[in-house]
């Protein structure tokens, strides 16, 4: 993520610094950008180098991202971007919230697919046609690839938060934050005890009836669709959107949408970043909002 952000950063033509820990981990950086990082950490960094910046993006592991933005408010820092999910639980995520009340800092969360071309002109559709009246959302995990991938035991035992909330939150940002909603869920793997087949349903704040369902046991992929009185837009891929007009059978891949970024960059980063150092925050999850986000989550994916 680091060299993703980096690739924005350069051609925003914004200054920039980058901080990494070990020798390897900043070799590798340079390798792939040509740009030298300072070596050492951020404590180090925080002791060494007393002016402040006016922005930070936060990529580092899951599991330290809530110590370091804490970490970074504290220095004095107060425009913030955190990548997804924030944290590994809610009092990881309470603490930076806290911190960030008290020391007056906009802290967002990275969920970038937000920014994609196809999210954009879904909104577009959605606005003309007169709001989201439905959507589903699905969120398959390939279990035995994540079973056998090198992320750390925690991170697993928590992989609705850490993966499959990319697609809750841009399913819930279209059609709208539940108000009503019953879960449940069955099953358990050796990586992720508390469930691993995962069913829902219930209303959104817009009105949206919505339903949900993943089997990591079995066959799938990640896939949302949104319906309106007038067409029915799907992700699948994510990246993509197709539609099907009301009382057509075709499903057709929609055309008039501008993937240029997206493709020269990691899928809606370019957007976000931007609009992140601009601050201009308005289709961001804001570390406020996040703590409903984390509760929904953990009751989806049973994790109380």
């Amino acid at each position: 993520m680091a060299v993703d952000y980096y690739n924005v950063l350069k051609d925003l033509d914004v200054s920039i610094t980058v901080i990494g820990r070990g020798e390897v981990s900043s070799k590798n950086f340079y390798s792939k950008t040509g740009f030298k990082t300072i070596v050492g950490g951020l404590n180090n960094f925080l002791i060494t180098n007393p002016k402040k910046c006016d922005s930070v993006i936060i990529a580092v592991g899951i599991e330290e991202l809530s110590q370091i933005a804490i970490k970074v408010i504290n220095f004095g820092i107060k425009n913030i971007l955190l990548e997804k999910p924030g944290g590994l639980n809610i009092n990881d995520i309470l603490l930076v919230k806290n911190k960030a009340k008290q020391n007056n800092a906009n802290v967002h969360i990275a969920y970038n697919r937000r920014f994609y071309a196809s999210t954009k002109k879904a909104k577009e559709i959605i606005n003309k046609d007169g709001g989201v009246t439905s959507f589903n959302f699905e969120f398959t995990e390939w279990s035995d690839v994540v079973k056998s991938s090198k992320q750390n035991k925690k991170i697993k035992e928590k992989w609705f938060l850490a993966n499959s909330s990319h697609v809750a939150d841009l399913a819930f940002y279209l059609g709208g934050l539940p108000e009503e909603i019953k879960t449940f869920t069955s099953g358990n793997l050796s990586w992720h005890k508390s469930a691993s087949i995962f069913s829902g349903a219930g209303r959104s704040n817009s009105g949206a009836l919505f339903s949900y369902q993943a089997n990591w046991e079995s066959a799938g992929r990640w896939n949302i669709e949104i319906l309106t009185t007038k067409n029915r837009l799907i992700f699948k891929p994510m990246e993509q959107l197709f539609l099907q007009k009301k009382g057509e059978i075709v499903i057709k891949k929609v055309e008039d949408i501008d993937y240029e970024l997206d493709k020269k960059y990691k899928p809606g980063l370019f957007l976000q970043t931007s609009s992140f150092i601009n601050y201009e925050f308005k289709e961001m999850l804001n570390i406020y909002d996040l703590i409903s986000f984390f509760n929904l989550y953990s009751k989806i994916a049973n994790y109380y």
